[in-house]
């Protein structure tokens, strides 16, 4: 969808969005991204505060924890045999 092109347009959305974002970064540079990140983390707190991130926090841990204990379960299991192929 993102990538159909227009006709006289000659660039995807895509293409448009990528090439703005590097003229930004050209112009600005990082120091710019780490300015936004920071007054939108703040305008977060101010909306949701502490608890909020709390919770983000623990839910991401909770993530992890279950993604760890997938992988030792997978690492114990015997070895699935591979697909039988068909002649």
């Amino acid at each position: 969808m993102a990538e159909e092109k227009k006709p006289g347009g000659g660039m995807t959305v895509r293409e448009a969005g990528r090439k703005g974002g590097q003229k930004v970064r050209d112009e600005r540079g990082h120091e710019f991204y780490e300015e936004i990140g920071r007054k939108g983390g703040e305008a977060v707190r101010d909306a949701r505060g502490h608890e909020f991130y709390e919770e983000i926090g623990h839910k991401g841990g909770q993530k992890v924890k279950e993604l760890i204990e997938a992988g030792k379960r997978r690492a114990a299991a015997p070895p699935e045999p591979p697909p039988k192929k068909e002649e």
